[in-house]
């Protein structure tokens, strides 16, 4: 009891000292105290609530607010085990799959841990070389390959050509012998 008696001692000279440090307690004006001018504050915040439906439907729906803002309320949602049964069940065909990838992953770890794996990034200098060369190159074969369809172009024009010529000559060649031929009968 006497335990009690002195923390609400306690606690009525930390209002008082809050009260002097804010300014509202011994001036010239009557002494206004934090708590009454707290429930002043209360009740006209509740006199606008009551007027207005808006804010009613707001401070009905602050509970609601500060629940979901709790960091906690996620962890209190948590996916219920039935749930949790039915996503292992919905992919019971592809775990057995999934699960012989793991054990292949596995074996090949010391693969991934290998010297030659780990000096990869060491090596990326090297790589960035190579890769330009290999970019003029194909540009090299790129020049390459339209110069040679050009030439191919050519050539099959020039024997296009040729072909034609040389049907000209046969056909002149043949009206030459058929007209030789047709001369000395005439004769």
């Amino acid at each position: 009891m006497a335990a009690g008696a002195a923390e609400l001692r306690r606690l009525q000279w930390r209002l008082e000292e809050l009260e002097q440090r804010v300014g509202l307690g011994g001036g010239g004006c009557a002494p206004r105290r934090v708590a009454d001018e707290l429930v002043k504050v209360q009740v006209a915040l509740n006199n606008i609530a009551g007027k207005r439906e808006r804010i009613k439907i707001l401070f009905k729906k602050i509970e609601d607010v500060i629940k979901y803002l709790d960091p906690q309320y996620i962890d209190r949602m948590a996916v219920p085990d039935t749930m949790k049964l039915q996503f292992i069940l919905a992919e019971e065909q592809a775990i057995p799959a999934r699960a012989a990838l793991l054990e292949q992953v596995k074996t090949l770890q010391p693969i991934l841990d290998s010297t030659s794996i780990q000096a990869v990034p060491d090596h990326a200098a090297k790589l960035q070389r190579l890769s330009q060369i290999h970019i003029q190159q194909q540009e090299k074969r790129h020049d390459l390959t339209d110069s040679v369809k050009t030439l191919l172009e050519d050539y099959n024009k020039m024997t296009l050509l040729l072909s034609k010529q040389f049907v000209q000559w046969n056909e002149i060649l043949t009206r030459l012998e058929v007209a030789k031929q047709a001369k000395p009968v005439a004769e």
